[in-house]
């Protein structure tokens, strides 16, 4: 393609990184119906550096991230060295990230901690119990337990990958344990386990969750790799206050997104990036996106697009 093949927009960006997604995954093999029109530019985020701009609010040269919207599906995306893309979409690099950093976290990192803070905002606190994580290996799910345990949270990461429990605690689990500990049972409400829940399966694993909350506990829904079905009662939610937050992080108000960057940068930014991310090519996408939809893969893929 040329530049004057990409979609319009005001800010033209060098792309320096990518990173892969469950969402770029679903897209770029056709499982999922993601992309609503063709041909488009894959990768649904990136971090580069302004090349031109025609708003006021960015210039050449400005360190910036794009994450969300329209890209991947109706506009091209992170998956080429150059993006052009609306103002409104670009995020200006917060001090203590580098551009790396920023696609190491991504929009799954970005999601993670959309979640806490919107849970945070919903009562969870660190005193009030156990925080469980769900699909745990994950790119979003990782991610969120490196920041919860560095803001003091007691974290059980739920895993089927036996050969990762020493992964998840280097990460900071505080224990971790199978998917069996999210059985559904046979009543409406189980025991109250869990004070705050962050789940990316769906399906009936959490349903489990809504049944095992405490009393006013929280769960922050940002994934459905187990299923979009939920099968489950009312009476979690109106006898025990239960409340289930879906997390949108395609299009967070700009005030809220860049706020959420913010933290990413100081008090939710993750301390052992090192271990839940790799580095690949443009060439090695496919691989990565075979292992992802097979559940082979674990934590975080940035794409090198002009960085390395």
């Amino acid at each position: 393609m040329t530049l004057d093949e990409l979609d319009a927009g005001e800010v033209v960006i060098k792309t320096a990184y990518s990173s892969v997604n469950y969402k770029d995954a679903l897209a770029a093999t056709g499982i999922g119906k993601i992309v609503r029109r063709y041909p488009c530019v894959g990768g649904i985020d990136l971090s580069g550096t302004v090349v031109s701009s025609s708003d006021g609010r960015f210039k050449s040269s400005d360190e910036v991230i794009c994450t969300s919207y329209d890209l991947a599906m109706a506009h091209d995306g992170g998956y080429a060295s150059y993006a052009r893309v609306p103002a409104e979409w670009v995020v200006p690099l917060p001090p203590g990230l580098t551009l790396f950093d920023a696609m190491a976290i991504g929009t799954a990192g970005y999601t993670s901690a959309l979640a806490v803070h919107l849970l945070e905002h919903n009562g969870m606190a660190p005193g009030n119990g156990k925080v469980v994580v769900n699909g745990a290996t994950g790119g979003c799910a990782s991610l969120a337990i490196d920041m919860l345990a560095q803001l003091g949270y007691r974290v059980t990461a739920v895993t089927g990958k036996t050969g990762e429990h020493a992964y998840l605690k280097k990460i900071g689990a505080s224990e971790v344990v199978g998917r069996e500990a999210l059985q559904p049972g046979t009543r409406p409400l189980e025991k109250g386990v869990w004070a705050a829940a962050f789940d990316a399966v769906g399906g009936d694993q959490l349903a489990a969750l809504t049944r095992s909350m405490q009393q006013h506990g929280v769960i922050a829904s940002f994934g459905n790799a187990g299923g979009i079905e939920l099968h489950t009662t009312v009476l979690p939610f109106i006898l025990r206050g239960v409340r289930l937050i879906g997390v949108d992080s395609g299009y967070t108000p700009m005030d809220i997104r860049r706020r959420v960057w913010q933290r990413l940068a100081s008090d939710l930014k993750p301390r052992h990036l090192n271990d839940i991310v790799h580095t690949i090519a443009l060439d090695e996408l496919q691989p990565a996106f075979d292992k992802m939809l097979k559940q082979q893969s674990k934590g975080r893929i940035v794409v090198a697009v002009g960085g390395r």
